[in-house]
């Protein structure tokens, strides 16, 4: 029996007009960002995955407000499928990451951008600049693409 995809939450966290982006790939060895965020764990709602992922990345404590996107991606030589299911939130207390460390070691760097600085950096998915900055409300669904790394 093949396993399924691998399921994630990711945070879409605003903040003064400026996007909270990491980059999850240790020892800085791509230029990729994304949303903070992670896999889910089996038995653990979706709600109390992301706040833990979204800690644990970050050192922040957040609200967890209406889903925003569903983004499925894929690697043809391995089989790797996985959703990620976005979520806005809001930063509950403190907002400064400076002195926090990821225990894991994946999440080495991040940001907070605006859109015109996200748009000049290498991100993904496509629809983050759309889901964080645009005016549209509801739930997007952006389609299996190929993972890039």
């Amino acid at each position: 029996m093949t396993a399924g995809p691998r399921l994630a939450v990711r945070a879409v966290i605003m903040r003064e007009g400026r996007l909270l982006i990491v980059n999850a790939y240790p020892g800085e060895l791509s230029d990729l960002w994304c949303a903070p965020g992670g896999g889910v764990e089996r038995g653990t709602s979706l709600h109390d995955n992301l706040a833990r992922e979204v800690f644990e990345e970050t050192g922040l404590a957040i609200r967890i407000g209406a889903p925003c996107l569903v983004n499925e991606f894929h690697d043809p030589e391995s089989g790797f499928h996985q959703v990620d299911l976005y979520f806005h939130a809001q930063v509950v207390g403190r907002a400064e990451i400076a002195a926090h460390a990821d225990p894991e070691g994946i999440v080495n760097r991040h940001r907070w951008v605006t859109r015109e600085e996200l748009e000049g950096l290498r991100f993904k998915p496509d629809s983050l600049p759309e889901i964080a900055f645009g005016e549209g409300t509801g739930l997007l669904y952006d389609p299996l693409e190929v993972i890039v790394r």
